[in-house]
């Protein structure tokens, strides 16, 4: 009796622990726009298109941050993978025009409370270029629901200015400003190419504010054998990780990855990159937000 008591009360401890502590992938990649100069060099969409829904499905994303995505890019890879939804305006127009901060979810997993896009500028509200940036730079967000548990987060994406150092440094508060006028303990994962690494002024801005943290620092088991920025070389080397994924401390991080993988062309047998970055991804877990 006593025996199937304490094998009763142990299988239900597993069982709780199960249920609250639930977790998924998420992962940040940027696509390099599609342009008539990469197709010449043989690094063409029509081709990268289909490598890049192949490496989603097999490392098994479960949502995402993109950049660089045009409209026709963005639909042709939700048309290839099949079971996903993404959300996401043109940062020309607000509507379909120019490069998209997308997120891509599962629909099998999330269902999407609210969205919606700002820009990274003092006004936030229209399409324009903010401080030294060159270029106009959106955020993309979400309110999701995890469907197997009802776990309620948020999860922001975005592609900051590749020239502007303020702009990028007043990028980093303007988001951060976003998040702490959020109710206390709700999650908030932030994804996105920052171009900047590790060692620069926003990163640390973000990194050491207290409200988000680096999902590589977090990691016990990291497989991160080269930098993101790869130029469309597949024997490049650099330490410097300039696409980050954040997030807030009600996320615990099981591992970490800059996913270096390489395809061969059909034509030459030469070896190839489905994008000039190499995509992050993490495993988390979580506990149920309590309001």
């Amino acid at each position: 009796m006593k025996k199937t008591l304490i094998v009763t009360i142990t299988l239900l401890a597993l069982l709780a622990g199960r249920v609250s502590a639930q977790g998924f992938n998420i992962g940040s990649y940027n696509l390099r726009y599609a342009n008539h100069g990469d197709s010449l060099h043989g690094n063409g969409w029509g081709q990268r298109l289909e490598v890049i829904s192949q490496l989603i499905r097999f490392h098994d994303f479960d949502i995402f941050g993109t950049q660089e995505g045009l409209k026709h890019m963005l639909d042709g890879l939700r048309d290839s993978l099949q079971g996903y939804a993404y959300i996401g305006i043109g940062r020309d127009d607000g509507k379909d025009a120019g490069e998209h901060s997308a997120i891509f979810y599962k629909t099998s997993k999330f269902k999407l409370l609210e969205h919606g896009d700002f820009w990274l500028s003092t006004r936030t509200d229209t399409p324009n270029k903010g401080w030294d940036a060159v270029l106009p730079r959106i955020c993309t967000w979400g309110k999701f629901k995890y469907l197997p548990t009802g776990f309620v987060f948020y999860m922001f994406n975005l592609h900051m200015d590749h020239v502007g150092v303020v702009a990028r440094a007043e990028s980093a508060k303007l988001i951060l400003s976003r998040i702490k006028d959020m109710p206390v303990g709700m999650p908030v994962i932030l994804t996105g190419d920052f171009n900047v690494d590790q060692t620069s002024e926003s990163y640390a801005l973000i990194n050491n504010s207290g409200v988000l943290k680096d999902c590589y620092d977090l990691s016990p088991l990291k497989y991160a054998l080269n930098g993101t920025f790869n130029n469309f070389k597949p024997d490049g080397r650099t330490d410097g990780r300039i696409d980050h994924m954040f997030v807030t401390k009600e996320f615990s991080i099981q591992r970490y990855g800059i996913l270096l993988d390489t395809y061969r062309d059909k034509a030459t047998g030469a070896p190839r990159v489905p994008s000039d970055h190499f995509p992050v991804m993490a495993a988390l877990t979580f506990k149920k937000y309590k309001k």
